[in-house]
């Protein structure tokens, strides 16, 4: 962790609650605003971050066991907008975790934000996904619905598996990714293994050993 990260642990029911502890509350002005200025400077302000925190790590619980946790450079809230969200738009990379609190799916991305009336995750741009099968998923963008446990995308999207690589567009999955269809397959490439037969001789050269140290006397 890099010095001067923060550090903050949730204790919350739902995965969305997490933002309703980090609300600051703004005192707008008690007069009602009546010049051009001054109606734009409030709608200037919507767009200005009520809380700006920076290399956060969060952890959600849920009954006592850590259920998620999000790593992000940068995190904005812009409570004063219509829609409230929360964006990180230096990337985001999220820890999905099983009952047993181990690590169950991963997702990365480069943008996020997150929709904070919908329960709803954003992820754009670049966004690679991983489950605990080792299959991984890409496309530029992706959905999170915290709310109903489901992840879509409705773009191109590409799965790597040990044995094909499967693309297509169009893309539903449980929270898990591992119960998942693509919607419109466009191809199937079958990546086969490969394997050195008795006669083929291996031209590699091996990796020098490393010796250890000497201990001190």
């Amino acid at each position: 962790m890099k010095p001067g990260s923060k550090i903050f642990t949730f204790f919350t029911t739902a995965a969305g609650s997490i933002f309703i502890l980090l609300a600051i509350v703004v005192s707008l002005p008690a007069c009602q605003p009546n010049k051009p200025q001054e109606i734009k400077e409030l709608t200037n302000r919507e767009e200005l971050p009520s809380l700006t925190l920076k290399e956060l790590t969060s952890t959600i619980t849920d009954s006592g066991k850590v259920k998620y946790r999000f790593i992000t450079p940068e995190m904005q809230q812009f409570d004063q907008r219509k829609e409230p969200a929360i964006e990180f738009p230096k990337g985001l990379h999220l820890y999905i975790f099983d009952k047993a609190e181990e690590v169950d799916a991963q997702i990365k991305c480069n943008d996020a934000i997150y929709h904070q009336k919908d329960e709803l995750w954003e992820l754009r741009n670049d966004v690679e996904a991983v489950n605990t099968k080792g299959e991984i998923i890409n496309t530029e963008l992706l959905f999170w619905d915290a709310k109903n446990k489901t992840i879509y995308s409705d773009q191109f999207i590409k799965i790597t598996t040990d044995t094909e690589i499967i693309t297509g567009h169009g893309f539903e999955s449980d929270e898990r990714m591992e119960n998942y269809k693509i919607k419109n397959i466009s191809g199937i490439l079958q990546v086969e293994e490969q394997k050195l037969s008795p006669e083929q001789p291996n031209n590699e050269a091996p990796e020098p050993i490393q010796s250890a140290p000497l201990p001190n006397k």
